[in-house]
């Protein structure tokens, strides 16, 4: 059986709806937690590497020294056995330094439904996808834009990885698990929890088949 790794960075993250898409393709799924309490994982032996969002910066200097400088050297340990990854939110951003390019503060974030407009002949649906980020992607030379809006870069590809800076893992009972913690760092951004709540129990059908449908082009691209 092949095999997907999962590697998170809060409790209350999970594979969601992309976790579902790889167990109906046939994967077995770990998940394992990186941050500054716990071990590194390896990726030896997996097919797939998933690296999931974090409220942390990858530029922040503080959050590389404690856990992201390990979680480059998962990547080049990737890279150097061959093994494709798939970056959603953070882990995109993490993709785009690791290769040479630059994540920073966006003008202005993007909290909510949003639809992205494919680039480049990307078979990327325009969503809307889910998204929760307040950085954005200058990617490296050598990366292919799939997908941005006018915010941000929102989907690419370098060699066989692939990152999307929206969140094709969300339905209602993440994000509630999301917002169960904090409420008020969404509020401060304008968001109503409820409303958004709301609007993904009934965005969730739709996403998880749009979810489906990217983790065939990402297993396309990286695999054939």
């Amino acid at each position: 059986m092949a095999r997907a790794l999962f590697l998170r960075h809060h409790f209350e993250d999970s594979p969601g709806l992309i976790g579902e898409a790889f167990a109906a393709r046939g994967y077995g799924l770990d998940v394992a937690m990186m941050d500054e309490l716990s071990p590194t994982p390896t990726v030896e032996g997996y097919d797939v590497l998933v690296i999931l969002g974090s409220k942390s910066a990858v530029y922040d200097i503080d959050i590389e020294a404690a856990w992201f400088g390990r979680e480059l050297g998962l990547i080049a340990d990737a890279s150097r056995l061959e093994i494709p990854i798939f970056g959603i939110c953070f882990g995109a951003q993490a993709l785009c330094q690791f290769h040479g390019g630059v994540v920073e503060p966006s003008h202005e974030p993007e909290i909510g439904w949003y639809e992205v407009q494919a680039r480049n002949g990307s078979p990327i649906a325009p969503g809307p996808w889910f998204e929760f980020h307040f950085d954005r992607c200058l990617l490296p030379k050598e990366a292919e834009l799939w997908a941005s809006s006018p915010r941000a870069v929102q989907a690419f590809a370098i060699g066989r990885n692939v990152g999307v800076q929206f969140h094709p893992e969300i339905d209602d009972v993440q994000l509630r698990e999301w917002f169960s913690g904090d409420l008020e760092f969404a509020r401060e951004f304008g968001v109503d929890p409820d409303e958004l709540l709301a609007q993904t129990a009934l965005e969730t059908p739709a996403a998880r088949k749009r979810a489906a449908v990217l983790v065939d082009l990402f297993l396309t691209h990286a695999i054939g």
